[in-house]
């Protein structure tokens, strides 16, 4: 009986069945097995010499038995009466631990379902919360991320705590798993980090074109606040940039004056200010306003409309190869003829520093800042002893294009070459794709591959073409300085080399179309050493 009893309880527990059909069943099962007990049993009491049941050594109805004789009917009945009392006390008892640890289930489960609406709160609130005002630039991503955790932690905290023991050990571990579920939710949808774009402005009203395509295609203020940093002192420039009002942050050099130089110098006075501007400009980004990274762009610059998605997307391949230095919009050999126009995701390393447009890291600000030049600061950058063997990405068709013919350049390469670089116009997805393949080592293995298992062909037979076959690639070979600008100027692509570098080059490699066709202008296999002289 006592078997049943702890079965079928355990039954209860463990399933939560019906309690009145398991209680119906319990009742009935156990009173007929009391019933065959009783009537099979020997009566209860002290044993008298002849075996009957005598509580005070005599039959206390004045009826009794003598050998042989029959029992007693009306004693018998009182004994099984009394019996049943005692049967039903425990049965009494039995129901009340039954009630009871259905009482405990109920609590149980109704705390189950309070931590699940919990959970449930959390999710919805975390992954579909409005988003929220800007905050300043000089609150950093770290504080914004604390801000959050904290905010959702509040959330987590239950109104009442339960009254019962058991219920607050189950409430308690119910609550660790909400809050493990939680922190991945907050981590899946906590803030990206905050790409901030830096407009060098100086005297160029034309400033308005950069700026109106930057606020067209920038996705969110929160995680793309323009910042103009202005020199020169320009009033008008100024009255352009402060309509803008909250929606760009205008900060100005403070440092107007003439530098001193030599006298052979005079007349690059303006690429000293701008070195010195460009100083001023990512201290305050990095250092006044504490952020981690930031997109620089100059006031001639028009973006294209994946201009903030390409940059976004390609944040984490920078911050974590370490044999990358920067992320470039621009294509040196960007004109219409030399980029395939199909091929917009297409993108590359590049050993060349391209500039106009690119990204850069606080980590490697703090290693140029304390040797920035005073002068020509974009070919200082792509000088061996600051590139370090290091490269920058850049895309097959720029996102940017430069429309600022007039400057301290005084127009150099823009009627030849810069006036007719591809603006991309069709939107590439580039945070859905899988970039790894930028990676050094998966790159360089198929890049090398690629490139020399091309055929070698002579420029003659590219120029002519008619014993071509197919789109390539093909391979154009070069071994001397000299060799390499006749070749570039043959073939359209840009000629000069800083720091032994060609623009575009990779490994001294230089990729682009010709008449349709892949070109791969390399140096012989295993010659991937540039040489500086060749500058």
């Amino acid at each position: 009986m006592e078997l049943m009893h702890s079965t079928c309880l355990w039954a209860m527990v463990r399933k939560k069945g019906s309690l009145i059909l398991c209680g119906a069943f319990l009742f009935v099962a156990w009173n007929a097995l009391l019933l065959l007990y009783l009537w099979g049993r020997p009566p209860i009491g002290r044993l008298g010499e002849g075996g009957g049941a005598e509580p005070g050594g005599k039959e206390e109805w004045g009826v009794g038995r003598g050998k042989g004789s029959s029992v007693n009917l009306a004693g018998e009945v009182i004994r099984l009466a009394e019996e049943v009392e005692i049967q039903l006390e425990t049965q009494k008892k039995l129901l009340k631990q039954i009630e009871s640890h259905r009482a405990v289930w109920a609590r149980q489960k109704d705390v189950g379902k309070r931590e699940t609406d919990y959970t449930k709160e959390v999710k919805v609130e975390v992954v579909h919360q409005p988003p929220k005002p800007p905050l300043p630039l000089k609150d950093k991503v770290d504080d914004r991320e604390q801000s959050e955790d904290k905010h959702t932690e509040q959330k987590l905290v239950p109104t009442a705590a339960p009254n019962i023991k058991l219920e607050q050990n189950l409430a308690n571990e119910i609550k660790e798993e909400v809050v493990d579920n939680s922190e991945l939710v907050t981590s899946a949808a906590s803030p990206q980090v905050v790409i901030p774009i830096l407009v060098i402005a100086c005297d160029r009203v034309t400033v308005k074109r950069s700026l109106d395509r930057l606020i067209q295609y920038r996705p969110s203020p929160e995680l793309y606040p323009i910042i103009v940093s202005q020199d020169c002192g320009h009033a008008e420039t100024a009255r352009v940039i402060g309509s803008y009002g909250d929606q760009v942050t205008h900060i100005s050099q403070p440092d107007l004056s003439d530098i001193r130089v030599r006298p052979e110098h005079r007349k690059f006075q303006g690429y000293y200010k701008i070195s010195r501007h460009y100083r001023w400009a990512l201290n305050q980004v990095f250092n006044t306003f504490s952020q981690s990274t930031v997109v620089i762009v100059e006031d001639d610059l028009e973006v294209a409309p994946d201009f903030f998605e390409y940059f976004r997307a390609l944040y984490p391949i920078l911050h974590s190869d370490p044999t990358l230095w920067c992320v470039s919009a621009w294509n040196d050999n960007g004109r219409d003829a030399l980029v395939d126009p199909s091929k917009a995701e297409l993108l590359y390393r590049t050993d060349f520093f391209p500039g106009l447009g690119w990204m850069l890291l606080k980590e490697v600000w703090d290693e140029l800042e304390p040797k920035w030049p005073s002068a020509f600061w974009d070919d200082w950058m792509r000088q061996p002893e600051q590139r370090k063997e290091r490269s920058c990405i850049r895309p097959e068709i720029s996102r940017t294009i430069t429309f600022g013919r007039k400057g301290v350049s005084l127009g150099q390469f823009f009627d030849q070459y810069l006036r007719y670089i591809k603006l991309n116009t069709e939107f590439v997805p580039f945070t859905k794709q899988d970039l790894s393949y930028l990676l050094k080592e998966k790159y360089d293995e198929t890049f090398i591959k690629e490139v020399y298992s091309a055929p070698l062909v002579k420029i003659e037979d590219l120029q002519q073409g008619g014993s071509l076959k197919g789109a390539g690639p093909y391979r154009v070979q070069y071994s001397s300085r000299d060799s390499f600008k006749v070749f570039a100027r043959n073939l359209g692509v840009m000629d000069d080399l800083k720091s032994g570098v060609p623009r575009t080059g990779y490994r001294g490699v230089v990729s682009f179309l010709h008449r349709g066709r892949r070109v791969f202008l390399a140096l012989p296999e295993g010659s991937m050493k540039y040489d500086i002289s060749w500058s």
